[in-house]
Formats: structure tokens, C-alpha cells, sequence
């Protein structure tokens, strides 16, 4: 059987701020809208714009984290996966939502803005659960010098 792929990553802004909820079964879910935009030109060369608006679903742990940190017009990462639900409405017409089933996000922007990563790679990358300030200093891996920000690096002196 021939593989797939279910993976999607955006870099957006909050239209609205988190909404978090505990369902029944005791665990908590955030949900929120994340708007990208693109421009193009068109055959006359004028300049167009268009916004997505992109439904994003974050449970346990993340969406507490989506809760407490993200605020509408915040610039955000967001990986997950594409998922499509289906339900009767009341007046017995089928609906349909597509959304982002969020498994990692990280916060872009500034120090007020947060910039911070949250999700299934958190550790993995090296970051600590917390505000934008929490990131691990470690030392470098290897033999390698310290390079100072005036120092010039040159191609031939890279390990790899």
C-alpha cells in the first residue's frame, strides 16, 4: 500500500482569542482561528490579497498552554494534522468541519508576543514548558570554540 501524508503547518495570526472548555470526559480542549494571507498578481499585474481563515482544535496539555499564552492578533506556529468531522444538525441537515488538530505551536514575535514552542516536540527541541523566558541555555555538543558575534566564520573552518 502506497503511503500518505496528514501534516499541516501554518504561520498565522489569532482572529479571536482561545476558547478552552473541560468536555465530559475531563479533558480540556482549546479552539481558535488562525488567519494566513498570500498575494499574488494577476494578469493585468495589479496586486491581489486573500486571508484564510483556518480552524485549529488543541487538546490536554497544549490547549491549557493555547489557554493561557495566546491572545487574539498573536503570531503563531501551528503543525498538526487535517481532520474533517460530521454531524446531523438539528434540522437534520449533515455538516461538515475541517480543522487543525494541533500537536505542536509555537509562539512567534516578540517578548510581550511570547516565542516560545509548546507541543509533542518540546522537549525534543530543547525548550521548557512556561513563558517566553524559559528556554534551557545548555552548553554546545562537541569540541567546538566559542565564536563571538564579531568573529567571521568561514566556510572551510564548519564541521560538516
Amino acid at each position: 500500500m502506497a503511503m500518505s501524508l496528514n501534516r499541516v503547518q501554518l504561520i498565522g495570526n489569532l482572529t479571536r482569542d482561545p476558547d478552552v472548555k473541560q468536555i465530559p470526559s475531563g479533558q480540556t480542549v482549546a479552539t481558535f482561528s488562525v488567519a494566513t494571507n498570500f498575494s499574488w498578481n494577476d494578469s493585468s499585474g495589479t496586486r491581489q490579497n486573500k486571508t484564510e481563515f483556518h480552524n485549529i482544535v488543541a487538546w490536554r496539555k497544549l490547549a491549557e498552554i493555547c489557554g493561557q499564552y495566546l491572545k487574539k492578533g498573536a503570531k503563531v506556529f501551528v503543525e498538526g494534522k487535517l481532520q474533517t468531522r460530521d454531524w446531523q444538525g438539528e434540522d437534520g441537515v449533515k455538516r461538515y468541519r475541517t480543522e487543525i488538530v494541533a500537536d505542536n505551536m509555537i509562539m512567534l514575535g516578540g517578548k510581550g508576543d511570547g516565542g516560545s514552542a509548546y507541543g509533542a516536540d518540546r522537549e525534543a527541541a530543547g525548550i521548557s514548558g512556561g513563558a517566553s523566558s524559559d528556554f534551557v541555555e545548555s552548553e554546545p555538543a562537541g569540541d567546538f570554540a566559542p565564536v563571538s558575534a564579531d568573529e567571521e566564520v568561514k566556510i572551510d573552518d564548519l564541521p560538516f
